[in-house]
């Protein structure tokens, strides 16, 4: 099948470990412009741009975005609910958030997290992960961890290695997950109507918030593994390297 969905990238300026991350330069372009750019090539029905920035509206409103601009808010998942809600978007419509520091996104991964919900129209958000191959990358607070039951919904998400191994430490097939997520606009209401809780703040995951209100969060093993997105200078110097030669 083919998912009706619409696409809102989030966008903020005061990243703590990168500031002005969104308007990054990449091969002489900003990173968000990128972004929206393998967005729009992934057959969305709309491709909006969420900020709360003029900086960063600016920029995107020069190369003819769809650009909204939002109140101040703690994650993107609040940022895009306060796009839907102001739309007017029917509780069934299926909303991708599609961080603004992926500018390497696969297409397909973004269609999978789509058609993942619309075909499970009980579920109220999916979402994507990877397996861990290594003991660094189980073990970095920088790679997040899920945990699911055995029909994939999620159970837990955190920064620190879990499954934990009592016997030996080793876990077979760990999962890090992946920061693409669908939602019924239904659930964005519900999470939006709600304070941040404890565990979201420990953990610094919004999608923990999800859980505690008791929204299902169904996960599925991405088609194509994403290249890095960008979180830190190093990150960004990496991606600058890959744009460089990638021609």
């Amino acid at each position: 099948m083919s998912a009706d969905f619409i696409i809102v990238i989030p966008a903020r300026y005061a990243s703590t470990r990168l500031p002005g991350k969104p308007l990054a330069d990449i091969r002489g372009r900003p990173m968000i412009t990128w972004v929206h750019e393998l967005a729009c090539r992934s057959g969305a029905s709309e491709v909006i741009i969420a900020t709360d920035d003029t900086r960063i509206k600016d920029v995107c409103a020069g190369i003819g975005a769809h650009v909204e601009l939002t109140g101040a808010h703690r994650s993107g998942t609040d940022r895009i609910a306060e796009v839907a809600q102001r739309l007017g978007w029917s509780d069934e419509q299926i909303v991708v958030n599609v961080q603004g520091d992926e500018p390497m996104l696969p297409r397909a991964v973004i269609c999978q997290a789509a058609e993942l919900l619309a075909t499970k129209p009980d579920v109220s958000i999916s979402t994507l992960f990877t397996p861990i191959t290594s003991k660094e990358e189980w073990l970095d607070p920088n790679a997040v961890k899920v945990v699911a039951d055995n029909k994939n919904n999620a159970l837990y998400f955190s920064r620190a290695p879990i499954p934990y191994s009592r016997e030996d430490g080793v876990v077979e097939a760990p999962k890090r997950h992946i920061g693409l997520y669908a939602y019924h606009v239904r659930a964005l209401k519900i999470f939006a109507a709600s304070e941040s809780c404890e565990l979201e703040r420990a953990e610094n995951l919004e999608q923990l918030r999800a859980l505690w209100l008791g929204l299902n969060i169904l996960i599925a093993e991405a088609v194509e593994e994403p290249p890095r997105g960008v979180d830190t200078p190093e990150d960004l110097e990496a991606v600058r390297k890959i744009f460089k030669y990638s021609g």
